[in-house]
């Protein structure tokens, strides 16, 4: 993987990162404010999407080593 491919997957997992930290500012928000519980489960549905990707590149970022 070349310098420019690994530095854009830091970019982009800094910045899946930043959305899983605001879907779950937001999902705080709509509990205190009594917001559907349906809306509710769809944002941690969402959030859930974001943390798989996050997942998905960091094993992309750091190589599986066999010691």
């Amino acid at each position: 993987m070349s310098e420019q491919e690994q530095a854009d997957l830091r970019l982009e997992f800094a910045r899946l990162k930043q959305d899983h930290a605001d879907f779950d500012a937001a999902i705080n928000a709509m509990i205190a404010t009594g917001c559907d519980p349906l809306q509710i489960q769809r944002m941690k549905k969402k959030k859930l999407a974001v943390k798989d990707r996050l997942t998905r590149l960091e094993d992309r970022i750091i190589p599986d080593i066999i010691a």
